[in-house]
């Protein structure tokens, strides 16, 4: 490089935007996006750690996604090669991949691979990068405004990470414009004063976009005479002129505009008259086509709407009808008149059951039309069809019952009315003649040998007589994701399952953070061993952190791999419940999570299990006997040295408020379910146990005679060998964070 050229490329470097030229070098200088390069989130781990694969980061314009590839240029010990998919083409692919090619087998070193608005490369192109992602020859990372799931070819996207990157918030672009003037690269040198209004006023129409604060903050400053001291001043109205209207993120063909008609879908789902005209709003304000937006909601009048309000349908297409001869820009009125009616209408998806009905008929073998249903007019006599068709309009009120689905679909019903508007008398009609239905069906059953001898047994009937045997599996399915909900996951959260043994907690947290972390807490070390050594076929940096030990040194194991790390959640089932320590486990667990965080918990009220003594006659026994069985298993959940037994909700809820955790609610809940009562489990029961394994008949040993203990035995048997009973479970769920301080407890 000779000395004009070295001149040059300085004069260029200040002749670059400000936006350019104070682009971090460092993560230290990177400014935003904490939910994925906050510390222990996975992306900052793999960025220190130099242990980077490939990457795509989606986000919305100025939000740091080709900032933060620079950071990683600067970081990494790897080649960086960077290209625009705007300019570049499947030749400069391979020349970065025969670039690539030489360092590794010459150096052994890394290539990544950069390329700027990588969803502008065709098929083709993305195709061309597939080998070489595949054999590791170039790690990709790929920046995008458009969504990856939608813009990026599926094998590329299954061999990358997806990183999404959010709009900047009011404290980051402050920040931001705080750096420009103090930073040499932006204005450090020179006297810029820049007024709290005005600050704001840049900040608040950026709209998150931190390019668009600093071209309004250059145009500002490079426009604004010094005065007489050299000093430049920029108030609200030099702001106001250097940037007047709010940019608004609307591509009709990507991804804000799928974004946007959600928001207006969901609004008007959820019956917010509010949202759904701010969306409306912003989707006219950015030049959507309003025919698009009435075919929505024709849509969502039968979707979402359906037999709630039969209007709702015939309202849209009016004013869908008036716009077309209006047109714009009073046709807006007919847009929200439309769109008002469909948010304050009631609201039934019903008609959503035609989709049950086609599964039905898609998946299950097509029996034949029942016989009194045939055509008649045809062949009634030489095949009787049509024999036995009951004429509805010869009965009261136009109905009979009888049956209009194949046999092996009687009883099924597809459609489940709401309880909504005008539905709500329509379903009252259908259930009760359901009813009428099948008890129509079942009377046919008893007194008719062809229904048992030639129709297929009805399964759907059968399962519904057997869903004792997958209650077990659904209550766990319902209680882990009651257990998820008062949380509010984001992608990029922080979580830590309290006693993970099963991994039922653990496996879904991952799945709902994978930008995040999951740290995975056991007392029992044989489960730790188990959790990690099934973790161990995952990624180094997607395994969660299994930790084993007293509740009590959490604190301590968590300091040890990450100090002053804290959690955005915290969740557990069953983890206190044998636990002597609760109130110092419960201020343990409070100085764990991070401002804002949420606890979530789960536990077994033993105080009030199942009675086994509730589930027999004991009118069979003698009054005496029965009265000191009762006191007797009473005595168990009286023991107030047991801490499985010698606490309530409301201790619970006392240890959480005393540990300085608020917003402290607490729901008891009392689950009934069906149980198979097998010899072997009245075996366990009635065994003799030990001092070391206390049994049922172990407690009542202390108040009965063995001649007694027979007794009950012989009449547990009776009553409860290979008998299903209704077996009541009862459950706290606490859920406490940061905030004001409220309490509530519900039964």
């Amino acid at each position: 490089m000779d000395l004009f050229e070295a001149g040059l490329q300085a004069r260029q470097a200040d002749d670059q935007p400000l936006a350019a030229r104070l682009r971090p070098r460092h993560l230290d200088e990177y400014i935003g996006q904490n939910h994925i390069l906050g510390p222990g989130r996975l992306l900052r781990r793999a960025i220190q750690a130099d242990q980077l694969a490939s990457l795509i980061f989606y986000g919305p314009p100025g939000t740091g996604k080709t900032t933060l590839a620079s950071v990683i240029a600067n970081t990494t010990s790897a080649h960086f090669i960077a290209i625009n998919a705007v300019l570049a083409g499947v030749a400069d692919i391979r020349q970065a991949v025969d670039e690539a090619s030489e360092l590794r087998k010459l150096h052994g070193r890394k290539t990544i691979l950069f390329i700027d608005e990588v969803h502008r490369f065709n098929k083709a192109q993305q195709d061309a990068l597939l080998p070489w992602v595949e054999n590791g020859t170039i790690i990709l990372i790929g920046a995008t405004t458009e969504n990856p799931y939608f813009s990026v070819n599926r094998p590329l996207l299954s061999r990358s990470r997806v990183f999404q990157l959010q709009g900047l918030n009011t404290k980051d672009l402050e920040n931001i414009a705080l750096q420009a003037l103090a930073d040499p690269r932006g204005y450090g040198n020179r006297q810029v004063a820049l007024r709290p209004h005005a600050l704001t006023h840049l900040v608040d129409v950026a709209n998150g976009d931190a390019r668009a604060l600093l071209n309004a903050l250059e145009l500002a400053v490079e426009t604004t005479e010094p005065n007489t001291l050299g000093k430049i001043t920029v108030d609200l109205e030099v702001a106001e002129e250097s940037i007047q209207r709010r940019a608004l993120l609307y591509d009709k063909e990507g991804d804000y505009h799928f974004d946007t008609i959600s928001a207006f879908i969901k609004s008007l789902r959820g019956s917010d008259p509010d949202a759904t005209l701010y969306w409306l709003a912003r989707m006219v304000y950015a030049g959507e086509d309003p025919r698009f937006l009435f075919r929505r909601m024709l849509i969502f009048a039968s979707e979402d709407i359906g037999l709630a309000d039969t209007e709702a349908l015939q309202v849209v297409v009016a004013a869908a009808e008036s716009f077309d001869r209006v047109g714009l820009p009073e046709g807006r009125f007919s847009l929200a008149h439309a769109a008002l009616y469909l948010a304050t209408a009631p609201k039934s998806n019903s008609t959503l059951a035609f989709f049950s009905a086609l599964e039905t008929v898609e998946k299950e073998q097509g029996d034949d039309v029942p016989n009194h249903l045939k055509d008649a007019s045809r062949d009634s006599e030489g095949f009787g069809h049509g024999a036995g068709y009951l004429y509805p309009h010869a009965y009261r009120d136009h109905w009979v019952a009888q049956q209009y689905l194949p046999s092996s679909l009687q009883g099924r019903a597809f459609y489940q009315p709401s309880d909504q508007g005008r539905e709500k008398d329509t379903g009252d009609q259908v259930r009760r003649r359901r009813e009428l239905q099948l008890a129509a069906m079942v009377e046919g059953e008893q007194h008719s040998n062809e229904v048992l001898s030639f129709s297929p047994p009805d399964q759907q009937r059968d399962q519904w007589l057997k869903r004792a045997g997958g209650e077990i599996s659904t209550q766990l399915e319902r209680l882990r994701d009651r257990l998820f909900a008062p949380l509010n996951l984001e992608r990029h959260h922080l979580v830590l399952d309290l006693e993970s043994n099963t991994g039922l907690l653990t496996w879904e947290a991952m799945r709902r953070v994978p930008e995040g972390g999951v740290w995975a807490h056991s007392t029992d070390k044989t489960a730790a061993i188990a959790l990690h050594e099934t973790a161990s076929y995952l990624p180094e940096l997607e395994r969660p952190e299994v930790m084993q030990g007293p509740l009590l040194e959490l604190a301590e194991q968590v300091d040890a791999r990450e100090p002053g790390l804290r959690f955005d959640a915290v969740l557990g089932r069953n983890a206190l419940g044998p636990l002597g320590a609760k109130a110092e486990v419960a201020v343990a667990l409070a100085k764990q999570l991070a401002p804002q965080g949420r606890i979530s918990l789960v536990e077994t009220l033993s105080c009030k299990s199942q009675r086994l003594h509730q589930l027999v006659d004991l009118d069979r026994l003698d009054p005496d006997l029965g009265e000191r069985l009762i006191a007797a298993e009473e005595a168990i959940y009286a023991d107030s040295g047991n801490p499985q037994v010698n606490w309530d909700v409301d201790d619970l809820v006392a240890h959480f408020t005393a540990a300085g955790l608020t917003q402290v609610q607490s729901k008891v809940e009392s689950l009934q379910s069906q149980r198979l009562i097998e010899l072997r489990q009245l075996n366990h029961w009635f065994s003799p146990g030990g001092e070391k394994r206390h049994t049922y008949a172990n407690f009542l040993a202390q108040a009965l005679d063995k001649d007694e203990l027979r007794q009950v035995r012989k009449l547990f048997d009776h009553c409860l060998a290979n008998h299903t009973v209704t077996w009541t479970t009862s459950q706290v769920f606490l859920v406490a964070t940061f905030g004001e301080s409220t309490v509530s407890t519900t039964s």
